[in-house]
This record gives structure tokens, C-alpha cells and sequence, in this order.
């Protein structure tokens, strides 16, 4: 039974925890406008000036699988971006779209179940620009599909063991297999997925209404003349350089002015036969530029799906997508320096000061205090009782975060359940896994998906939004209330 910590130290580390909180909700506040990557350094620096926590444990509570993985899915979503995978996407996206309600339904589809396979961090990774970049050209509002993403992400990721952080751990302690945890979730994640998207259309109807395509096209001429060139210039200009690179205009050009000139002399003939081998030299390099392409596009298509098989096998997670990762940097065969200047280490850091500064936080007991005093309350063969722990799991994940809460409560709740029967253990791992995934969605803090989508969507080059806390509460807290509740009677209905 955890106890708390002598009073200064419980005071001193909710002191410290509220600083990091404060600066991750307001970046940018007046007296200490820091922003979150320097705010989560600084609680994690008054967790140990404070003494809550040492400098050993502090590192040790540095979480390096997660960080591994993170950076090792954002390599690897750089390739896949080079290699066209989400032009594709896009393609699918778009394809016969009847407007921006039609588009924001594909979002939350594809994001759902790219989720539970890709894991919802890697998807949010790699598709917060492109989402944009999709609502840009269709002259509709960034909010309503950054908030389609980041909640889609979460709840569809809930489906497997390899979906998130916690399920993986979740999946480890419990010893439950990849189909019992798939099909034990998979009707809460349908049922879920469905009731956002519901949500996300009630909520912003009026605002996907978009533009007409002559307005669209209205704007993007008037960016091209902003720029300093008009359309029509732009398509001349291609035009021509398309006709100047060919080899057939070439040798036209060649042909005429030897018709100019007549049969002329051999300087001239020897510089015409020069200037064609030079063309057919740099058009072979051309094609095998493209055959290089086409087989890196290739090689990057096989070894993620490869990666994924892994997942699948139980392979660690961290190691086989830094190895993916590596793969691709090593048959790429250029210096890897601008695709690893993609990542945002920003984010890596900032991952860093929370992991110390929540393990700082739970040092102190409170977390662990709240467990205990509704423990009695919280039996799992009870409607009251599985309504008083998704409560408790839901306030202890967006106040600790998902994975420590399940690290903190995941054999507790196995242990009562064990009192009443087996099948209600296997219940009461996979309620942990639905309920702490879901209550990601409450707020912006409340898994790291929203905060890569906040970020990345911040430092996008084409229509950036800043995705503030309030506007992802607004919608968030009444969505992860009713989509968990219409979840947890669906846990564990297939039994494998």
C-alpha cells in the first residue's frame, strides 16, 4: 500500500509538478514565458533541487524505449514521406471527396487504424503536416482535423498491445496474446471511433462547409502572385523547361542549326557529336537516378512492413524501428545529416523533463493516496464499481500520465479482480488498457499524440495552427467521457 511522503516533500513535488503543468497548459505565460520543452526541464530540475527526487533515479526514470521509438518512427516517417507513401495517402484521402465533412470522416478512419498498427505517436508524427496541408487546399479550418487526428490516434490505438506505450506494458504484465488483447478491444474501438467522428461533425458542421473550387482557385492565385509570379508564368516556365531537358528538343536544336549553317565544317560537326553524347551522358544519369529512387521507395515499403511483422512477433518495439531506421539511412547511401535534422529533439527533450518530473510526482504519494482511499469502492463485478475505477484512471492519467498509471495501478486492480475470476483479471487488464488510452483525449497533456500533434502542427510551414489547450478541452473532455462510457460495456465481448 503506498504511503505518502513526509509533508515537505509532498508539497515541494506538487510545487514542482504544477510548474511543469502550468508551462505545458500555458507556454507562454508573462512572467515565465519559456515555452513547454523549457518548462518540463524546469520541473524536472526543482524535482531534484527539491529533493523529491535523486539525480540517479531521475535518470533512470528517463524513459529510453519511449524516446528510442519516438525518434527511430520520426527517421523512418521522413522516408516514408520521401518515398511518396503519403502522397498516397492523400491520393486516398481525396479521392471522390464530397467536401470537408467527407474528409474529415476519411481522417478519423485512416488515423484509427493506421493507429493500431503504426502505433498513434508514429501516426501523428507523420500526418499532422499533411493533414494540414489537405484542409489548406480545400480553404477549411485546421482545428476540426488537428483535433480529428490527435483523438482518432488515441482511441484507435487501444486495439493492440503494440498501439501505445501502456498497452505494451499493459501486454507484458498480463500475459495476454496479441488476438485476445485485439478482439477484447476491437468493439469499444469501432463503437468509439464511430461516436467522435459523430461528435467532430456536430460540433464544427458549419465550419467544414469549405470553399468552391473557383475560390480555392481564387486563392492560390493570389499566393502565386504574392510570391512575385503569376499561374500562367509559372506553367509557361515548367513548360519550357520540360521541352529544354528533353532529349528529342535537343537534337532538334542540333538538327537546326546545321540546317542554318548548311553542311558545315568539321569544328562544327565535331561540337554537334559532343553536345549529343553529352545529352544521351546526362540522360542515362537521369534514368538511373530514377531506377535508384524507385528501388529505395521500394526498399522503405518492404522494411516497414517488415518493421510492423516484428510488432507483431514481439520483437522489441524501440530497437526494431531504430533498426528500420538505420536500414534505410545506410541504403540510402547519402550523408543522413538533412533527414535527421527533420526530427524535433525539441520534443525528445521535452518527453525527458516529464518522465522525471511525473516520476518526481509520484514519489510523493499522491497519486498512489488516491488509489488506496477508493480502492473498496472500485470492484470490477459491480456497474458502480467499473464507474469508480475508469473515474480513477481517468483523473490519474491526465494528472501522472497513462503509462505511469498503469505502472502504479495495473497490479492492484488485477489483484482484486483475481478475487472474483480469471475471466475478470483478463477484464480488468484490458479495461486498464481502454480506459488510459481514451482519457488521452481529455486534454492536451493527456498523451503524448496531442502533444506531437500541438508541436507539430505549431511549426508547420503551410497552414499552421496553434492547437491552445482550452480548444482541445472544449471538445475533448465531453468526447473521452461519452466514448469511454460507451466502450467499457463492449471490453471483452469476443473471447479468443
Amino acid at each position: 500500500m503506498t504511503q505518502l511522503a513526509p509533508l515537505p516533500k509532498v508539497v515541494l513535488g506538487s510545487l514542482a509538478f504544477g510548474v511543469f503543468w502550468m508551462l505545458a497548459v500555458f507556454p507562454s505565460v508573462p512572467f515565465l514565458p519559456i515555452g513547454r520543452t523549457a518548462g518540463a526541464l524546469l520541473g524536472a530540475v526543482l524535482m531534484i533541487v527539491f529533493h523529491v527526487i535523486n539525480a540517479d533515479d531521475a535518470y533512470a526514470s528517463i524513459d529510453l524505449p519511449i524516446l528510442g521509438l519516438l525518434f527511430a518512427t520520426m527517421v523512418v516517417g521522413g522516408y516514408l514521406k520521401g518515398a511518396g507513401m503519403f502522397k498516397h495517402l492523400g491520393a486516398l484521402l481525396a479521392w471522390r471527396s464530397q467536401g470537408g465533412r467527407d474528409l474529415l470522416c476519411r481522417v478519423c478512419v485512416v488515423t484509427a487504424l493506421a493507429s493500431a498498427l503504426f502505433t498513434n505517436d508514429t501516426c501523428c508524427v507523420v500526418l499532422t503536416e499533411f493533414v494540414l496541408e489537405l484542409a489548406a487546399e480545400r480553404n477549411l479550418p485546421a482545428k476540426p482535423f488537428l483535433l480529428a487526428l490527435a483523438t482518432s490516434a488515441n482511441i484507435g490505438s487501444s486495439a493492440t498491445p503494440i498501439g501505445n506505450p501502456q498497452n505494451l506494458v499493459i501486454a507484458f504484465n498480463s500475459k495476454i496474446t496479441f488476438l485476445q488483447f485485439f478482439f477484447g478491444i476491437l468493439p469499444a474501438m469501432l463503437a468509439g471511433m464511430g461516436v467522435n467522428t459523430v461528435m467532430l461533425l456536430c460540433m464544427y458542421w458549419k465550419e467544414l462547409d469549405g470553399a468552391s473550387p473557383d475560390e480555392v482557385a481564387a486563392v492560390k492565385e493570389m499566393e502565386a502572385v504574392e510570391e512575385g509570379r503569376s499561374p500562367a508564368a509559372t506553367a509557361a516556365v515548367l513548360a519550357l523547361a520540360n521541352i529544354n531537358k528533353s532529349p528529342a528538343a535537343v537534337h532538334g536544336a542540333a538538327g537546326l542549326r546545321l540546317r542554318r549553317n548548311g553542311d558545315g565544317d568539321d569544328g562544327e560537326e565535331e561540337s554537334v557529336m559532343s553536345e549529343n553524347i553529352s545529352t544521351k551522358h546526362r540522360w542515362f544519369m537521369q534514368c538511373s537516378e530514377q531506377r535508384r529512387k524507385l528501388f529505395l521507395k521500394s526498399f522503405a515499403y518492404v522494411v516497414t512492413v517488415g518493421m510492423l511483422v516484428a510488432y507483431m512477433l514481439g520483437l522489441n518495439m524501440s530497437w526494431t524501428a531504430i533498426t528500420t531506421a538505420i536500414a534505410l539511412v545506410v541504403v540510402d547511401f547519402r550523408d543522413a545529416e538533412a533527414c535527421l535534422d527533420k526530427v524535433s529533439y525539441s520534443l525528445l527533450v521535452f518527453f525527458s523533463g516529464m518522465f522525471v518530473t511525473v516520476s518526481g510526482f509520484n514519489k510523493t504519494g499522491l497519486p498512489g493516496a488516491i488509489w488506496n482511499f477508493m480502492a473498496p469502492y472500485a470492484k470490477i463485478n459491480h456497474v458502480s464499481g467499473v464507474t469508480v475505477l475508469s473515474l480513477i484512471i481517468l483523473l490519474l492519467s491526465n494528472l501522472a500520465s497513462n503509462v505511469p498509471t498503469v505502472l502504479l495501478m495495473g497490479d492492484e486492480v488485477a489483484a482484486s479482480a483475481a478475487t472474483i475470476s480469471a475471466s475478470a483479471v483478463t477484464r480488468s487488464w484490458l479495461l486498464l488498457a481502454w480506459v488510459s488510452t481514451v482519457a488521452g483525449n481529455l486534454s492536451l497533456l493527456g498523451s503524448a499524440a496531442n502533444l506531437i500533434v500541438c508541436e507539430q502542427a505549431r511549426r508547420a510551414q503551410r497552414n499552421a495552427h496553434d492547437l491552445s489547450f482550452w480548444s482541445h478541452v472544449v471538445f475533448g473532455v465531453p468526447s473521452t467521457l461519452i466514448v469511454t462510457a460507451i466502450g467499457i460495456p463492449l471490453i471483452g465481448k469476443i473471447n479468443i
